[in-house]
């Protein structure tokens, strides 16, 4: 990957991010992208974070603290995109700012649990198998009612929405169908907890549709670092 062409990807990027907003008649400012970090160097997140972006999204545990370490001196947002195992809990609580995909209650309770109080409550949302894809996590949407009852009271984390992966597709017209889905079904959560108030969903290949069905996060990893190494 070449940090050279970082500030050039973002700067495409914003203005993808201002151009789907306005066909919306959103605000772009409503509208957060979190850098999808995983495998990026330090030195990769620091050239994003000078061109401008604040939010970051880990994966991996250990991958991710060592990066936080590594960063403590910028002040970065950070956010925990991937499965969490019941034993990796106490870490995501102490360290991350937003954690996008808790599909059970149990791991909800551990969260909260495990938070330190000091840090104010961790802003969580509930993943979503949207697609139904057996290789996906998330809880299916007929499980959520449930699943914001549980997770609604706990003292140290708020609930703030949901999350999904999509099924991936090149078919523009199959792109929205899982976004609004997603949109329905944050309402009808409302109605349970009404301080739910954000959708994670959109990555480099469909922000466009995710923003028309009024996503606030869009998660975005090769738009601006690049493909992967290897």
């Amino acid at each position: 990957m070449n940090q050279k062409t970082i500030p050039d990807n973002i700067v495409k990027l914003l203005s993808r991010v201002r151009l789907a907003a306005q066909k919306s008649q959103r605000s772009a400012e409503d509208i957060c992208i979190v850098a999808a970090s995983k495998t990026r160097s330090s030195d990769t997140i620091r050239a994003a974070h000078q061109s401008g972006l604040c939010d970051f999204g880990e994966n991996y545990l250990q991958e991710a603290l060592d990066k936080i370490e590594d960063l403590a001196d910028l002040n970065l947002c950070w956010h925990f995109i991937g499965p969490i195992q019941s034993n990796k809990t106490r870490p995501i609580a102490e360290h991350f700012n937003w954690v996008h995909s808790v599909e059970r209650a149990k791991i909800a309770r551990r969260l909260s649990d495990q938070r330190p109080p000091e840090l104010g409550p961790l802003q969580i949302l509930l993943q979503v198998n949207i697609s139904g894809e057996a290789s996906k996590s998330g809880a299916l949407p007929e499980e959520l009612p449930g699943l914001v009852e549980e997770v609604m009271g706990l003292p140290h984390i708020t609930l703030r929405g949901l999350m999904a992966i999509p099924a991936a597709t090149n078919d523009e017209s199959q792109k929205t169908q899982p976004f609004a889905r997603m949109r329905q079904l944050l309402r009808e959560m409302q109605v349970i907890a009404p301080e739910m108030d954000s959708l994670s969903m959109g990555m480099s290949n469909d922000l466009e549709a995710a923003i028309a069905q009024g996503t606030t996060f869009v998660r975005v990893g090769t738009d601006i670092f690049g493909p992967r190494d290897g």
